[in-house]
């Protein structure tokens, strides 16, 4: 892959992978702008370049996160403690994904390559965090969390296996439908972001040492590193932004990206 190409894509990565607006809408119409070509969700060097930018990403909240992370892991085996109800919470609303997306990996279901399902599910649930954002954002902190609620919200991550739901835009619009503010949401589904991209990280990963493409890994490479600074950067203008704003813009964005994919699909220019 060209390497100016090989730089846009892992910046489009990073940016949108935490932002509630479908990272692999934006990676399908950004490879459309720089070949002409259509993309396959399913092909291998395409799934791979994802991950590993996923990859990079990671890095990246955790260094953002890094006193939550700490508290986390400090307070494993305190009973009781903040750190340990939160990882507890992070661990119940990963389970679901986790399983999904292995049993997804094997199976290898046709309809997650389709361009048509990405660009309605951008569409569909840039709606719905419209919704949830304006009708039922509350209070609620991660101190409120309880079992049920990290449940709930890990369940709704395995839409995030459909590409175009997004992980962070379901997360953070499960979490404004149970009441949490904005801020909130947005926090506990950056620290979910963890446990999911490494499992989709480790995943790829040993596709990618089967596959003997050294190429290919140190393309992905480069890419994470990329992801990381774009990502980081992304995740601290979404924060600040939440301090006093809504989840509006994004979800009117989403809606737009989604009208234009399907124009693009159902006129052929896909």
């Amino acid at each position: 892959m060209p390497l100016f190409s090989l730089i846009i894509l892992a910046l489009v990565q990073g940016i949108t992978e935490f932002l509630p607006i479908s990272s692999s809408g934006h990676l399908v119409l950004t490879h459309h702008l720089l070949s002409g070509e259509s993309v396959d969700l399913c092909w291998t060097q395409n799934r791979t370049l994802d991950v590993a930018v996923h990859v990079g990403t990671l890095l990246s909240v955790l260094v953002y996160y890094r006193k939550d992370v700490a508290e986390m892991v400090c307070g494993f085996l305190q009973k009781g403690s903040a750190g340990q109800k939160l990882f507890a919470h992070i661990i119940l609303a990963s389970v679901p994904a986790v399983i999904a997306g292995f049993l997804l990996h094997k199976a290898q279901p046709s309809f997650v390559c389709l361009l048509t399902v990405m660009a309605w599910m951008t569409l569909i649930f840039g709606i719905v965090l419209w919704v949830a954002d304006k009708y039922f954002t509350g209070t609620k902190t991660l101190k409120d969390m309880t079992a049920k609620h990290a449940s709930l919200i890990g369940f709704a991550q395995i839409l995030a296996l459909v590409p175009g739901t997004s992980r962070s835009g379901i997360t953070m619009t499960t979490a404004l439908f149970l009441g949490y503010s904005r801020m909130e949401a947005a926090h506990f589904s950056l620290l979910l972001a963890i446990i999911a991209i490494a499992g989709a990280g480790t995943l790829s990963g040993i596709d990618l040492a089967q596959s003997g493409n050294l190429q290919l890994g140190a393309d992905a490479f480069m890419a994470a590193g990329l992801a990381f600074v774009s990502g980081w950067a992304a995740i601290a203008l979404m924060m600040k932004w939440l301090e006093k704003r809504s989840f509006a813009p994004f979800a009117l964005y989403r809606i737009i990206l989604g009208i234009v994919l399907l124009g693009l699909i159902y006129t052929g220019a896909f």
